[in-house]
């Protein structure tokens, strides 16, 4: 071989050779682009990834965007696609439009609460499309939130029920108006769609005198709630939520899955994606454990009086049976069949068995 022409591909092969290897340090580093309302929604998915063996800066990377404001989430959302990005999770209903509307072949996991009805899959066995993840059974947990806020109060029979009516689906209404129906109590409906409509609509709320207030699932009362259970206590109304947040803010009680353990799950998804898998092919789960809290410190606000569990002590509450006005609210959780549920007391706690969740089956 000519020794300039040696010279001269040995020069070529050296200089190309760094272009090689940094395309495909690029390449094979997937990009996680995640968007939440706030850093600590990010947390558990980050937590379940690394347990999974996905590292930050070593085998993985995130790209994070945190907004209050939905009108922000297209914009986001582009600037996650511009990255690139090779899945984007969403913890609400809002970001999965947004995601949706810009892209149907990069993945999205999400959670919402009725996927099905709000347009986001097929069907939950079988999503059909870019979107899985998780349902928070919206419509199924209204009816139940309903029924275990009338057996705490008994003598209620007039409730109010709140909703967001740019996001609360049909089928939550028709659910917990049919269990009102089952249950002989009737229903007020308000509507709120922003913050600065609080305390305007709680105060035309009282005026009617519910006996207690159902708030419906939405991502807006989430991401606001100290503001909301704050407009609900200037009118002293029982209240039922979705998430522990509202009771931690000062509500009276909430009914539902731990958010902080549905995000932990998502990543479970996005591991299986960033594997190869395609979101068509995960069918949505639904969440089988399940915890009812209850703030002391409000109930004695309003007068409720919750005696301590049988079988307790002190501060920590040993017995399955958490009590308001003699009823036992740790059993109306567990009588969903075939979960896990827990029971909270605000301050104190009482667990019941633990299953883990199951793929849908649709």
């Amino acid at each position: 071989m000519d020794r300039r022409a040696f010279i001269g591909t040995l020069a070529g092969g050296l200089l190309a050779a760094p272009l090689t290897v940094e395309g495909q340090q690029a390449g094979t580093i997937p990009t996680v682009g995640i968007l939440t309302s706030r850093a600590e929604r990010s947390r558990p998915l980050e937590e379940g990834l690394r347990e999974l063996g996905w590292v930050e800066g070593k085998n993985v990377r995130f790209e994070r965007r945190f907004t209050l404001d939905y009108q922000e989430l297209p914009r986001f959302v582009r600037e996650l696609l511009r990255v690139p990005v090779d899945v984007i999770f969403t913890v609400y209903g809002p970001g999965i439009r947004a995601a949706m509307d810009a892209t149907r072949t990069i993945p999205i996991v999400g959670m919402s609460g009725d996927p099905v009805s709000q347009g986001y899959v097929t069907s939950l066995a079988r999503p059909g499309g870019n979107v899985t993840g998780l349902a928070i059974q919206g419509r199924e947990l209204s009816g139940k939130r309903l029924e275990i806020l009338t057996q705490a109060l008994p003598k209620a029979r007039l409730m109010a029920v709140l909703a967001n009516p740019e996001t609360s689906t049909k089928a939550m209404l028709h659910e917990t108006e049919a269990r009102a129906s089952t249950l002989g109590v009737r229903l007020l409906h308000f509507e709120a769609a922003h913050p600065d409509r609080f305390s305007d609509v709680l105060a035309e709320v009282a005026r009617k005198h519910p006996d207690a207030l159902v708030v419906l699932s939405d991502p807006m009362f989430t991401r606001n709630s100290r503001r909301l259970v704050e407009a609900v206590a200037r009118h002293r109304l029982p209240s039922m939520w979705e998430w522990r947040d509202f009771v931690d803010d000062g509500g009276l009680m909430s009914y539902g899955p731990r958010l902080d353990d549905l995000i932990r799950r998502a990543a479970v998804y996005v591991d299986k994606i960033l594997k190869g898998a395609k979101p068509a092919d995960l069918p949505i789960e639904q969440p089988t454990k399940f915890e009812l809290v209850i703030n002391l410190k409000t109930a004695k606000a309003l007068g409720l009086t919750i005696p301590p569990a049988a079988g307790g002590s002190g501060d920590r509450i040993v017995d399955r049976r958490a009590f308001i006005s003699g009823i036992t609210l740790g059993l109306l959780a567990a009588r969903s069949a075939s979960v896990g549920w827990s029971s909270h007391v605000f301050g104190h706690e009482t667990e019941g068995s633990r299953s883990e969740p199951a793929a849908a089956n649709g």
